[in-house]
């Protein structure tokens, strides 16, 4: 074993779990950032019942606790609501045991969070938590801005999420295929994303839409809506590996009508796939989807932009096209993990 490696001990969410998070921790793995530092993952939560997620929680602790003697860097992957809660545990304990803290923010609902569900209190002491971290990284600018007024600016970095820049495969555009990737829920813009497709297939017989997730919640107004849809809809549940980028390849058309997102990787992935995006411009999407040129923005919660962003694509292939090569030159230049696996070293580096 190479003594000269950093020693890092990184937490975040199992990565079995089914999120952004820990599609992002799956990335590093498979492009070998445990070949380049030594590496040990503790997964902290996991899907399933309350109980399921305290007794993971609870020997996810208890294996941080005896790991940490042997790691000088703790990186931890933090987000808002229970994530934010189980995290902070971890910080404080590593700084107590006197270890260089990466907080690395992913939470797309952390300012909601920070602002309408913690007490005066309660931001105080986050104020502690995340001061705490030696480096603290953010997905994005927006999100620097944000933070920055909790913790100051200069102590933030800009570290974009990142992804495998597949090779390039022919995309037949004008298919009319749409694709979603994420949790089918409210806050994702289903209902919004069902409404524009009920009203695109009268325009477009062909459109067909994939809804490759799985529901969050039993909302029965929604699974009723998408049901109405008829087999103009797909659902696929989650989706990973070869089955993922198959879809990505035949779909001429990614969609993700979130409410609010940190940096999500399904759109890096659709970018990368060579997709015509439509996304909302919300979190830090603004600076991945350029609006008119890597893809278009809609307003969150607003179905009638939804419609007519999808329906610029729907109707003109070469749009879509043009859009979808802009959003791939964009994804290989700004958002490949191996450039990301560099600056995270990097980082890792000023804390030796």
């Amino acid at each position: 074993m190479d003594r000269n490696r950093h020693k890092v001990l990184m937490v975040g969410p199992d990565r079995s779990v089914r999120g952004g998070v820990s599609g992002m921790v799956n990335n590093y793995f498979e492009a070998g950032l445990d070949r380049r530092v030594e590496l040990c993952y503790i997964g902290t939560m996991v899907d399933g019942s309350r109980y399921r997620k305290l007794l993971q929680a609870i020997k996810a602790y208890l294996c941080f606790l005896g790991k940490l003697p042997k790691y000088h860097i703790v990186h931890v992957n933090m987000a808002s609501d229970s994530s934010y809660y189980r995290k902070a545990v971890f910080v404080r304990t590593a700084k107590a045991c006197h270890k260089k803290i990466v907080i690395h923010q992913h939470g797309g609902s952390f300012q909601e969070f920070y602002h309408n569900q913690l007490s005066g209190r309660g931001r105080k002491r986050a104020k502690e938590v995340l001061a705490m971290g030696d480096a603290f990284l953010v997905l994005g600018t927006q999100w620097k801005k944000f933070f920055g007024k909790i913790i100051g600016e200069e102590l933030i970095t800009v570290l974009p999420n990142a992804v495998r820049i597949p090779e390039k495969k022919e995309k037949h555009y004008g298919s009319h295929n749409i694709l979603f990737l994420g949790r089918l829920c409210k806050e994702k813009g289903i209902g919004e994303l069902i409404g524009a497709a009920g009203k695109l297939r009268e325009k477009y017989p062909g459109l067909h839409l994939c809804l490759a997730g799985v529901w969050e919640d039993e909302d029965d107004v929604l699974r009723q809506g998408v049901k109405e849809l008829g087999d103009c809809v797909t659902e696929t549940g989650w989706i990973g590996g070869g089955q993922k980028q198959k879809y990505l390849e035949e779909c001429d058309i990614f969609v993700l009508p979130s409410y609010f997102e940190g940096q999500p990787v399904s759109v890096l992935e659709a970018m990368a796939g060579a997709c015509g995006v439509v996304a909302s411009a919300v979190g830090d999407i603004p600076d991945m989807i350029i609006d008119g040129e890597t893809g278009l923005l809609s307003a969150a919660k607003d179905e009638k932009d939804l419609e007519e962003k999808l329906d610029r694509l729907l109707a003109d292939p070469e749009l879509c096209h043009r859009l979808g090569e802009n959003a791939r030159r964009k994804a290989e230049a700004e958002f490949s993990i191996e450039s990301n696996i560099e600056q995270l070293l990097a980082i890792y580096e000023t804390l030796s």
